[in-house]
C-alpha cells in the first residue's frame, strides 16, 4: 500500500544570462530561481494496481518517482510504502521495489548485460534459485537470449530498455515504478513489453506506476490516471471515466491539460 500525504519539493535553480560578461557578473552575484516541482501532493495506491501517472514535462512525475523509490528527500509531507518511509529506511525499501527510468541506467555500461545481472543479484542478496528462475523467464518473456553476453554501451536504446526491466526484477519486487519505459522501442517490442507488464501484474499481483508521454501505453496498461501539473494533483480517476466516446486517448489528455492550463 502507498499513502502519499501533501508532499512537497522545491529546487533552487542558478538562472543567467547569455554571453561572457553575463558569466563573470554570475561570479560575483548569482541569481537563483525557486521551482516548486511538487506543491502538496496527496494520493493512495493499493496492493496489484496499475496506476498511470501522467502530465507534461516539468509537471513533477519523475520527483515523485524518486521520492516514492528513496532517492530525494522531500521538503515537507508524509509517504508511507508497506509502513516505511522511503528515504529513511532505504536497504529494507528498495529490496521491495524495482524502478526503471527510461533516461537512466542501472546496467554497468562496459561489461556484458549478464555481468550486470549477476552484480545486481549480490547487490539485492538474492537467492541462487530465485535469481537463476528469473533470469530464464524474463530471458524468454523479453527476447533477451542474444542480449545477454553483449556489453551494455553496444545496445541500442529499445534492447537496453528491455535488459533495464529485466534488470529491476530481479529481485521479485512488489513494486514496479516505470518512467517511460518503453522510450525507443520500436512497435513490435512495445507490444511486447506491454503484454509482460500486464502479465506481471495478473500472476504476481505486482503494483505498477508508470509515467509515460505514449498514451497508448497508458490505455493498454492502466486502469487508472493520475494527473498532475505545475506539482499539483489535478485530477483522480478510472480511465473508463476520462477516456469517453470515439476521441483517441491521446485527444483526451490534450483536452485536460487545456483544461487545467498545464500545457
Amino acid at each position: 500500500m502507498i499513502e502519499v500525504r501533501d508532499l512537497c519539493k522545491t529546487f533552487k535553480v542558478a538562472r543567467r544570462e547569455a554571453g561572457f560578461g553575463q558569466a563573470v557578473k554570475a561570479l560575483f552575484h548569482r541569481e537563483y530561481e525557486y521551482i516548486h516541482a511538487l506543491d502538496g501532493v496527496s494520493f493512495s495506491i493499493g496492493d496489484g494496481e496499475m496506476v498511470g501517472y501522467i502530465g507534461p514535462n516539468g509537471a513533477g512525475k519523475s520527483s515523485t518517482i524518486k521520492i516514492l523509490s528513496g532517492i530525494l528527500t522531500p521538503d515537507g509531507g508524509e509517504c508511507r510504502i508497506n509502513g516505511r518511509v522511503p528515504w529513511k529506511d532505504r536497504v529494507k525499501h528498495v529490496r521491495e521495489i524495482g524502478v526503471v527510468f527510461g533516461q537512466r541506467s542501472q546496467l554497468w555500461w562496459d561489461v556484458p548485460v549478464a555481468d550486470s545481472f549477476d552484480l545486481l543479484k549480490e547487490i539485492y542478496a538474492v537467492p541462487a534459485s530465485t535469481y537463476h528462475k528469473n533470469v530464464d523467464e524474463l530471458t524468454e518473456l523479453l527476447n533477451l537470449q542474444d542480449l545477454l553476453r553483449t556489453p551494455t554501451r553496444q545496445l541500442s536504446l529499445g534492447q537496453r530498455m528491455r535488459c533495464e526491466i529485466a534488470a529491476s526484477l530481479l529481485h521479485s519486487p512488489k513494486i514496479l515504478f516505470l518512467d517511460e519505459p518503453t522510450i525507443g522501442l520500436d512497435a513490435v517490442s512495445k507490444l511486447a513489453v506491454r503484454d509482460f507488464i500486464k502479465r506481471l501484474n495478473q500472476e504476481r499481483h505486482t503494483t505498477v506506476i508508470l509515467t509515460t508521454h505514449d498514451m497508448q501505453d497508458i490505455e493498454a496498461l492502466a486502469s487508472r490516471i493520475l494527473l498532475i501539473g505545475k506539482g499539483r494533483i489535478l485530477l483522480d480517476g478510472d480511465l473508463s471515466d476520462i477516456h469517453r466516446g470515439g476521441e483517441q486517448i491521446d485527444e483526451t489528455v490534450a483536452e485536460l491539460y487545456k483544461r487545467f492550463d498545464v500545457t
